[in-house]
């Protein structure tokens, strides 16, 4: 009859590790490599866990264990200031952070513990107290504050906001946006050319009622050009610009 292993759950590689150092009473920065592989191994081989994804987290640790296990046996590598490096550094320095958040994470479970037995009264105040406001000394608060300190703080307020006026530009007036309707506009052209057929460029600007119209029926003309519906010619330079209409 088999006799039943009851193995400790560890959150992770680094948790087996720290377990194992602890265990053994050793210098987390001196770790005993041959030995901790060796224990670690020997926990991987009684593992017993059908998630590869966990299982893959500790075979991967126990190669790197028995990795830092051979470069233990060869000579030590020297960094660029000469110093001979330790192949356990690297390991030793995750098992210090894991430690620290592991630490971290265990005060913060105790003080949700310690929160939980914390418990709160509504407040319960008579109507009479909760409704009392201090009355206010009106003669204490104004103090030694005369009409005439009154109004030369009004005075001085009302500088500083007349220094903020710019000069020149308080004295321009409101800039108004003229809305013209696009699709409007481009029907009264192209009704414009069908009635005339040939006509003058400038007749048909000098028609329009502000510069933006000017601007928007310059444009149209610019499109219907583009599209084949108008043909432009001038006979001479600085001459009128005839416009002859293909508009249907």
């Amino acid at each position: 009859m088999a006799i039943p292993v009851k193995l400790e759950v560890f959150e992770g590689p680094l948790d087996l590790l720290l377990h194992l150092i602890d265990k053994n009473k050793v210098d987390i920065y001196d770790i005993p490599i041959v030995e901790i592989t060796a224990q670690y191994l020997e926990y991987i081989r009684q593992l017993e866990t059908e998630d590869m994804n966990v299982m893959s987290e500790f075979l991967v640790m126990a190669a790197t264990l028995i990795d830092i296990k051979c470069r233990m046996l060869l000579p030590r590598e020297e960094n660029e200031e000469g110093e001979e490096e330790d192949p356990r550094a690297e390991l030793v320095q995750k098992l210090l952070e894991y430690k620290m958040y592991k630490c971290m994470s265990m005060e913060l479970r105790d003080r949700q513990v310690d929160a939980a037995r914390n418990l709160f009264r509504e407040q319960a105040l008579p109507e009479e107290v909760a409704a009392y406001r201090q009355p206010v000394d009106y003669e204490a608060l104004v103090g030694d504050m005369t009409l005439t300190k009154l109004h030369e703080i009004f005075k001085s307020i009302v500088k500083k906001q007349e220094d903020k006026i710019d000069p020149i530009r308080s004295h321009y007036g409101t800039i108004e946006k003229d809305e013209i309707d696009m699709e409007t506009k481009t029907l009264y052209v192209e009704a414009y050319a069908r009635e005339h057929r040939t006509f003058s460029f400038r007749r048909l600007l000098e028609k329009q009622s502000s510069r933006m119209e000017v601007i928007v029926t310059f444009l149209i003309i610019l499109e219907l050009m583009k599209t084949g519906k108008i043909l432009i010619s001038q006979e001479n330079l600085f001459d009128d610009i005839l416009i002859t209409s293909n508009v249907a």
